[in-house]
C-alpha cells in the first residue's frame, strides 16, 4: 500500500516549481446534495466538505514542490484500538471514532516517535490528497519567516514600511517583523468569520475566495493591505488575532528573500523535510501568496512538517529549520501580551503565542496550530506525539470544539506514549 501510494505521489512531483494553477471561477465546480459548489459556497457547509480536499479547482494556486529524490519514508506500527479510546470533557464521555464524525473529521494522524501509529480518512480524502489547512498556514509561514531571517538577513526590529515602501503610510508602516509574528499589531480590522458585508468579505474578495461585488474595493491582496488603516493603541501591545497579519509577514518574506513564497517553501522546507507530496499555496488574482491561510497539503506531509518543529528544526536527520528559531518559537513569547484575548480560554493560564503559534506553557512542552472548520497541528515534546487532524465542521469557530479537541489530543497522547 505504501509503496503503491509512493510511486503515485512521484508522478505529481513532476510540475515545475514556479507553476501556477488558474481555476475556473465562473463555473459551478461540482454538485453536492443538489446544489453545485461555487466560488461563492464552497467555504459553506456542506459544500465545504468537497471544496476543502479541492481547493486548487476553485482558486487559483501555486505549486509547492516536493523532491521525489529525498521522500522521507515514514514507518507504519498502528496502535490497535485507538479509534475506540474514550476521553471525557465535563463529564462526557467521547471515543475518537465519535468524535471524528461528531467534529465533521476528515482525518486524523497520530505520530509516536515519528512512527504512524494511528491513521484514518473519511469522506473522499486519501492519504495523496491535500486539505484545505486555513489558518495552519500561519504556523507554516511563521517557520519559513525564520529561514528568511537566517539566510538573507531580515532583522524582526525591523519596521514594515522600510521593508516594504508601498504600505508606510498603511497602518502597518511603523510595525516591526516581530510585531507582526507575534500578532501585535494594531490595525483596522475586525476578524468576524461569519460577517458577510464588512470587513472579512471585503478582504475575502481581496483575496479571490468570494466573488468581487464592490468595484470601490481593491481587487488584490497586496492592494488590501496597503489600504488598511490604524487602529488606536500601540503595535507590540497586546495579542490580537487577524488574519491580514500573517499576510503582511508573507509578504515581507517575499519582499525580504527576493523569492516567492512558493519557491522558498519548497527548496528550503518541503523538498529538505522529504515531503511524499507537493502541496499548493492559494494566489489572488495577481499572484500573491495567501500565507495566512491558504495552504492545502496532505495529512503525512503535515505529519512531516510537525515533527520536524517537534525535534528542533531537523527532519531526517538534516536541520531544516535553525535549531535557534525553533528554540525562540518555542520558549519565547510573552504571557501578559496574551492574556485577557478573546481566545485565551483555548491554551491552560501561562499560554502565550509567538512566531505564528500557540504555546501552553513557558517551555513550549506543547505547541498548537489551528485553523478555522476544524484544522490542527499538535505536539508534546515530553511525549514524543504529533497529532494532525483535519476537518471540515460547518462553523468556523467554536470554543467548545476547541476544548474537546484538545482533550482528546491529551488523551491519545497518553495512550501512545
Amino acid at each position: 500500500m505504501a509503496e503503491r501510494n509512493n510511486r503515485t505521489v512521484e508522478a505529481r512531483g513532476s510540475i515545475p516549481l514556479t507553476s501556477t494553477r488558474m481555476a475556473d471561477t465562473t463555473r459551478p465546480l461540482r454538485s453536492v446534495e443538489g446544489a453545485a459548489v461555487t466560488l461563492a459556497n464552497w467555504r459553506v457547509a456542506p459544500h465545504n466538505r468537497w471544496g476543502l480536499a479541492h481547493m486548487r479547482e476553485v482558486v487559483p494556486s501555486a505549486n509547492v514542490a516536493r523532491d521525489p529524490d529525498r521522500v522521507s519514508p515514514l514507518r507504519v506500527d498502528v496502535h490497535d484500538g485507538l479509534a475506540d479510546l474514550e476521553f471525557a470533557v465535563d463529564g462526557r464521555r467521547r471515543t475518537v471514532r465519535s468524535w471524528m464524525a461528531e467534529s465533521d473529521g476528515d482525518g486524523l494522524l497520530v505520530l509516536h516517535d515519528g512512527v504512524i501509529v494511528h491513521e484514518e480518512y473519511a469522506s473522499t480524502l486519501t492519504p495523496v490528497a491535500t486539505h484545505l489547512l486555513f489558518s495552519v498556514t500561519k504556523s507554516v509561514t511563521g517557520v519559513l519567516a525564520g529561514l528568511v531571517v537566517d539566510r538573507c538577513g531580515l532583522s524582526v526590529d525591523a519596521r514594515v514600511g522600510e521593508i516594504i515602501p508601498e504600505v508606510a503610510s498603511s497602518g502597518f508602516g511603523d510595525a516591526t517583523v516581530r510585531d507582526l509574528l507575534d500578532m501585535r499589531v494594531s490595525i483596522d480590522y475586525d476578524e468576524i468569520y461569519d460577517d458577510s458585508t464588512g470587513m472579512m468579505a471585503r478582504y475575502r474578495e481581496a483575496i479571490g475566495w468570494l466573488p468581487p461585488t464592490d468595484p470601490a474595493n481593491p481587487p488584490d491582496l497586496h492592494g488590501y493591505l496597503a489600504s488598511m488603516g490604524r487602529r488606536d493603541g500601540r503595535h507590540g501591545g497586546a495579542f490580537r488575532y487577524l488574519s491580514p497579519i500573517s499576510d503582511m509577514l508573507g509578504w515581507v518574506c517575499e519582499r525580504a528573500a527576493g523569492r516567492p513564497y512558493a519557491e522558498m517553501l519548497s527548496e528550503w522546507i518541503w523538498a529538505p523535510m522529504g515531503a511524499w507530496c507537493s502541496a499548493d499555496i492559494a494566489v489572488d488574482r495577481l499572484g500573491a501568496p495567501r500565507t495566512a491561510g491558504g495552504l492545502a497539503a496532505t495529512l503525512r506531509d503535515m505529519g512531516r512538517f510537525t515533527e520536524m518543529v517537534r525535534n528542533g528544526g531537523v527532519a531526517d536527520g538534516r536541520q531544516v529549520v535553525p535549531a535557534s528559531w525553533i528554540d525562540d518559537l518555542l520558549t519565547g513569547g510573552d504571557p501578559e501580551a496574551w492574556r485577557g484575548n478573546e481566545y485565551e480560554s483555548m491554551l491552560p493560564p501561562g499560554g502565550r503565542y509567538r512566531s505564528q503559534w500557540y504555546l501552553t506553557d513557558a517551555r513550549g512542552s506543547q505547541a498548537v496550530a489551528v485553523g478555522i472548520h476544524g484544522q490542527w497541528l499538535w505536539f508534546d515534546r515530553d511525549r514524543a506525539v504529533t497529532i494532525v487532524k483535519v476537518s471540515s465542521r460547518p462553523d468556523a469557530s467554536n470554543d467548545w470544539s476547541d476544548v474537546v479537541e484538545q482533550a482528546m489530543f491529551a488523551a491519545i497522547a497518553s495512550a501512545v506514549a
